[in-house]
């Protein structure tokens, strides 16, 4: 870390009588907490990573990781052996915090943000002033607001930053949402352009002190609503190209042509480029954003909305062409092909590919057979239905049907030779290319 940023967050607790137990506490050490603790532990901060599993504390403090990400194994174990890197169950005292917690959807798809509160009141009683409390878990429009009405509650000592807030608080408070892609997690936390918004101009201005000592893009300051909106509209975005590439392949099937070759056709022309179909959309951002935006204006929301509606459906769609296939093959079985949400990752959040799945094994049992190179264990909603977990080669000895539905690179090599005399469906379009 430069020797500017040292010295500025020494001087951020110069009212203060106490000094912080950590430079920086991250709460929450999933797919994007863990990382973001390695990264700044790396460029020279002291940081405590907290989370409530004491089996993750366990592992990170010996220097092992969780979780399946690219150069993350090695960078944990660096900043542990040199003592940069602690976790904890227990929340420090720190110059700077990062909430970095789950944000699930509820009932009725509305957004969940009982762990971002509950981040915030157990950052609260260790507050100093001149602390910098930053949300980087994705959330509606107003979450920031809220950890600061919580934090003001709690801690009626300190003077809380509010939006035009004239004079000068006590603490800042700011939202800076992730903005990575699963598996290239460690290089574009420092790659990439990163949105700051502030509850007050001076809070956005605090907390990118933090995030100019280890990112080498850009960081674009602006005030926290909007950090809050640019992070649903990114993932929305895409979520509504998706659904036209998906909603594509299913008028294709009905009118019988084949929808890799219209997408590849199609795009050639320079203003066209339609993304490629799949069995649905997964992970935690894509399938579940959206909806935060939806919930902040149901009424206007109507193209998000029906995106989001879209790409539910085609793993519906999925899941009966699949039953369709078995139903012509009453003794054959079923080899799937990959359960994660996207290739060469071992993250299962909202992913269709599991969803269908577990939808199959329960009614089908002991004729579906999962091929999952990211895990050594079946996942709980297939244990115990007769599904069973097996390699590729040993899945294409006994599987009639082979449906491909995650285009992991294990599967890439396979060939016409490979599957000859069995069905195929291929949900990704692995084969075609």
């Amino acid at each position: 870390m430069n020797a500017p940023f040292k010295a500025a967050t020494t001087e951020l607790h110069a009212a203060a009588a106490v000094t912080p137990e950590h430079e920086v506490a991250v709460i929450g050490l999933g797919y994007i907490g863990l990382p973001t603790a390695a990264v700044l532990a790396s460029h020279g901060w002291r940081v405590c990573g907290v989370d409530v599993s004491q089996k993750v504390v366990d592992t990170v403090n010996a220097g092992g990781i969780h979780i399946e990400e690219a150069d993350l194994d090695r960078l944990v174990s660096d900043v542990i052996a040199s003592e940069r890197l602690v976790a904890s169950c227990r929340v420090p005292s720190a110059s700077f915090y990062m909430i970095a917690v789950p944000t699930p959807l509820g009932p009725g798809k509305s957004p969940d943000i009982s762990f971002v509160e509950a981040a915030a009141r157990a950052i609260a009683p260790q507050i100093l002033p001149g602390s910098c409390v930053i949300v980087e878990s994705t959330s509606p429009v107003g979450t920031t607001e809220r950890v600061a009405e919580i934090i003001a509650k709690l801690r009626p000592d300190l003077v809380v930053p509010r939006d035009g807030m004239e004079g000068k608080a006590d603490i800042a408070l700011a939202y800076c949402p992730e903005r990575v892609l699963p598996g290239r997690i460690v290089r574009e936390l420092v790659e990439n352009d990163r949105v700051i918004g502030g509850v007050t101009p001076a809070c956005a201005e605090r907390a990118a002190m933090l995030y100019a000592s280890f990112v080498a893009g850009d960081c674009l300051l602006t005030s926290a609503r909007i950090a809050e909106t640019v992070k649903l509209v990114e993932n929305s975005f895409r979520d509504v190209n998706i659904a036209f590439a998906n909603e594509l392949s299913m008028i294709a099937d009905a009118i019988g042509v084949d929808v890799w070759d219209v997408i590849r056709l199609a795009n050639r022309h320079p203003r066209v480029n339609i993304l490629q179909p799949g069995p649905g959309v997964g992970g935690h951002c894509i399938a579940v954003d959206p909806w935060f935006l939806v919930a902040g204006a149901p009424e206007a929301a109507r193209l998000v909305r029906t995106a989001r509606e879209v790409n539910d459906h085609k793993a519906h769609y999925t899941e009966s062409r699949i039953r369709a296939l078995l139903a012509a093959a009453p003794d054959g079985k079923v080899a799937l092909l990959g359960l994660a949400f996207k290739p060469d990752i071992d993250d299962f959040r909202e992913s269709p590919a599991l969803e269908i799945a577990e939808n199959l094994a329960r009614d089908l049992g002991d004729r579906i057979i999962v091929v999952e190179p990211f895990t050594q264990t079946l996942p709980a909603g297939l244990a115990g239905t007769g599904a069973s977990l097996t390699s590729l080669d040993a899945a294409l000895e006994v599987a009639e049907i082979v449906v491909v539905l995650v285009d992991h690179t294990a599967f890439r090599h396979l060939s016409s030779d490979h599957l000859a005399g069995k069905i195929t469906f291929d949900t990704r379009g692995m084969l075609k290319r």
